[in-house]
C-alpha cells in the first residue's frame, strides 16, 4: 500500500466519517488538502466566496442530517473568517469539523506573515481545538476531533501547517473506531418514580418544548393527551411540535403569540422538554418546574427547578407515559385552547384588511403567500431580525418542512449561506432563503456561489431599506432610530447581472405570481419584494407600560401582525374539544 501524506490521510478520515464535501476558499497553506480532495472519489471541494459562508453551510448540512460536515480555511485571515459561522454551528449543536490551515511549522512563534494561533482562537466555539505539529500525530488527533464533534454535538477544529500536511504519514492506514450513531439516554428508575409522583399530584400541567423534542412528536402528544396538558413551544421547537398538535397554545418569547405565556404561568406544574429557552423573564417564578434534557449542563441554568431529569425527551416520555395516571378533567386545557384561538383572532385582524392593495407591501402578506406556495417538504433558512418574526408566525410546519436560522447565536446574514449547505445536500429539494436586505447585502458575494454551482436556491428578499429589528430595539428603548437606513437597492437587477433569475415586486398583486415563477425556475432565483418599513409601527392601543415591559410578557408585544394558517389549526382544535 502506498504511503499516504498527512493531507491524504485527513481526507480519507473525513470520507470514512461520512463527509461528502468540504466548504472553503483555497489558499497556499491549504493546497495539499485541496489537492487530496481533488484526487479522492468520495469528497468534493465546494468553493465559496467567503469562509464565513463555508462554516454556515457546513453547519446547516450538519443540522439537517445530524451527521458530520466539514469546512476549511487557509492560514491567518482565511481561517479567522470561519469563526462566526463556527460559533453558530457550535451553539446549534451541529457536528462540524473545521480545518484551520497554519503557516509553515518552522515559522510558528516568530510573528511570520499571516501568523495566528487557531488552536487558541477557536477554543470558545469548539469542543476540541488542537494543532498537528508532526505527522506522528496522525490519525489520532483527527479521529479525536471527529469523536468530539459527533459525540458531543458541536465543532472541532484541527490546525494544520501546510508543510506538515504535505509530509508522509507514518501511520499504517486510516481507521475510524468510533460508532457514529448516538445512544439513547434514559433516566434512572428513582428519577422516573419521583417524576411520576409530581405529574400525578399536579392538577394543571403545561408542556413547553424546544428543539430537543425532535423525533419525539408522538410521545409528546400521547403524554399531553393523558394528562390533558396544553403544549407550547420555543422558536426552535416550532418545526418539531406544532404540526398535528390538538394541544397547541403557540409560542412564548420575544416573538411569541397565542396563549403559551399564560399556560406556562397559570399551571401548577411546568415541564420544560428539550429546551434551553434563554429568556428568563418569560419563565414563571412561582410554578413548580421540571426540566428534561439530554445535555446535563443545561438543567436549571435558566430558571430554578424543582426537579431536573437527565435523559432524552423521547426515551423519558416512553417510560413516563405508562406510569402516570390519566387525568379526566380538560378544564385547564380547554380554557387555554380557547384563549389561544382568541389571541390569534385578534392578531389576524391587524393585517387582513386590504393587504392585497397596500403599498409598500406588508411583509406579513409576503410571508403568508410564501407559506402557501412553498413545497410541503421545503427547507426554509431564515435571517436573524424581522425575518424571524415572519417565520415564527407564518411558516406552517408539517413534519416534513425544516426551518433553520441563527436562533441561538443570532448572527446576521445566515440565511443565504445556510441555504447553500441545505441545497448541496439535496439538489431536488426546494430550499428557500428568507433574507432581510441588511443580512443579504452583508454576504451578498456568495449569491455568486449559487450561480457558480447552479444551485436552485430561491432567495426571497424582504427589502424595506432598513435594519427593521434594530429600529424596533431603539424604539423600545425610547431612542429615535438612527444609522439603520439603507439607500433603496434593486437586488433583482443585481441577481440578473450575476446570471440568475431576478424578479422585482413592488405591488402586492404581483407577489404570488413572482413566487410561482421563481419556484418554477430551474436554477437560482431571487425575488426582491419592496416591503413596508413602517410595518413595525406600534399598535394603536399600546400603553407606555406595555412598551417598557416589552421583554416581560408575550401578551405585551410591540411586534404585531397576523399568524398565518396557525389560526386554522387553533380553530380546528376548538372544534375537536369534546362536548359535555
Amino acid at each position: 500500500m502506498a504511503v499516504q501524506s498527512v493531507a491524504e490521510q485527513y481526507v480519507e478520515l473525513l470520507a470514512r466519517a461520512g463527509v461528502r464535501r468540504i466548504y472553503g476558499v483555497v489558499g497556499d497553506s491549504l493546497n495539499p488538502v485541496v489537492d487530496a480532495v481533488r484526487r479522492h472519489d468520495a469528497l468534493d471541494w465546494i468553493q465559496v466566496r467567503h469562509e464565513e459562508v463555508a462554516a454556515f453551510a457546513a453547519g446547516a448540512e450538519a443540522q439537517l442530517t445530524g451527521k458530520l460536515a466539514a469546512c476549511a480555511g487557509s492560514c491567518g485571515p482565511g481561517n479567522l473568517h470561519l469563526i462566526n459561522g463556527l460559533f453558530d454551528a457550535h451553539r446549534s449543536m451541529a457536528p462540524v469539523l473545521a480545518l484551520a490551515a497554519q503557516i509553515p511549522s518552522g515559522e510558528i512563534g516568530t510573528g511570520y506573515f499571516q501568523e495566528t494561533h487557531p488552536d487558541r482562537l477557536f477554543e470558545e466555539c469548539s469542543h476540541y481545538s488542537e494543532q498537528i505539529s508532526s505527522p506522528r500525530q496522525m490519525p489520532r488527533v483527527v479521529q479525536t476531533a471527529i469523536q468530539h464533534a459527533v459525540g458531543r454535538r458541536g465543532v472541532s477544529v484541527v490546525a494544520l501547517p501546510g508543510d506538515v500536511a504535505a509530509e508522509d504519514s507514518p501511520g499504517d492506514g486510516v481507521q475510524l473506531t468510533m460508532p457514529l450513531d448516538r445512544p439513547a439516554i434514559r433516566p434512572a428508575d428513582e428519577e422516573l418514580t419521583r417524576l411520576t409522583e409530581m405529574v400525578d399530584a399536579a392538577q394543571k400541567i403545561t408542556v413547553f418544548c424546544g428543539r430537543g423534542v425532535a423525533g419525539a412528536h408522538a410521545e409528546v402528544m400521547a403524554f399531553a393527551e393523558k394528562v390533558k396538558a396544553p403544549v407550547g413551544h420555543a422558536l426552535r421547537g416550532k418545526e418539531h411540535i406544532q404540526y398535528d398538535n390538538p394541544y397547541d397554545v403557540g409560542m412564548s418569547g420575544l416573538l411569541g403569540y397565542g396563549a403559551a405565556y399564560e399556560a406556562m404561568h397559570e399551571c401548577d406544574l411546568l415541564l420544560l422538554l428539550g429546551t434551553d429557552f434563554p429568556y428568563t423573564d418569560f419563565l414563571p417564578r412561582h410554578v413548580r418546574t421540571v426540566q428534561i434534557d439530554v445535555q446535563p449542563e443545561r438543567l436549571g441554568r435558566r430558571t430554578q427547578l424543582d426537579f431536573a431529569v437527565w435523559g432524552d425527551v423521547r426515551e423519558t416520555l416512553r417510560c413516563l407515559i405508562p406510569a402516570v395516571r390519566d387525568k379526566p378533567s380538560r378544564r385547564f386545557l380547554d380554557r387555554m385552547l380557547h384563549r389561544h384561538a382568541h389571541a390569534l383572532e385578534g392578531a389576524v385582524s391587524a393585517y387582513t384588511s386590504r393587504v392585497d392593495h397596500h403599498t409598500p407591501i406588508h411583509p406579513e402578506y409576503v410571508a403568508s403567500v410564501l407559506d402557501e406556495e412553498a413545497a410541503d417538504d421545503a427547507v426554509f433558512t431564515v435571517d436573524t431580525g424581522m425575518c424571524c418574526v415572519w417565520a415564527a408566525r407564518y411558516l406552517t410546519p408539517n413534519g416534513r418542512r425544516r426551518i433553520l436560522g441563527s436562533f441561538v447565536h443570532g448572527s446576521m446574514a445566515n440565511a443565504l449561506p445556510q441555504a447553500i449547505g441545505a441545497q448541496f445536500l439535496d439538489r431536488s429539494r426546494q430550499v428557500v432563503s428568507l433574507s432581510g436586505d441588511g443580512g443579504f447585502s452583508m454576504l451578498m458575494g456568495d449569491f455568486l456561489t449559487l450561480v457558480h454551482h447552479d444551485l436552485p436556491v430561491k432567495v426571497v428578499v424582504f427589502n424595506n431599506s432598513s435594519l427593521g429589528m434594530v429600529d424596533l430595539e431603539m424604539m423600545v428603548d425610547g431612542l429615535p432610530p438612527h444609522g439603520t437606513d439603507y439607500p433603496p437597492t434593486d437586488f433583482a437587477a443585481i441577481a440578473t447581472a450575476a446570471g440568475a433569475r431576478g424578479i422585482r415586486v413592488e405591488k402586492p398583486t404581483q407577489v404570488r405570481e413572482a413566487l410561482r415563477e421563481a419556484f418554477a425556475h430551474d436554477g437560482p432565483a431571487l425575488v426582491d419584494v419592496v416591503t413596508d418599513p413602517n410595518a413595525l409601527a406600534l399598535p394603536p392601543k399600546i400603553t407606555t407600560e406595555q412598551v417598557t415591559g416589552f421583554a416581560l410578557s408575550a401578551s405585551r408585544t410591540v411586534l404585531t401582525g397576523g399568524v398565518g394558517r396557525m389560526i386554522d389549526l387553533a380553530r380546528a382544535n376548538l372544534r375537536n374539544i369534546p362536548r359535555p
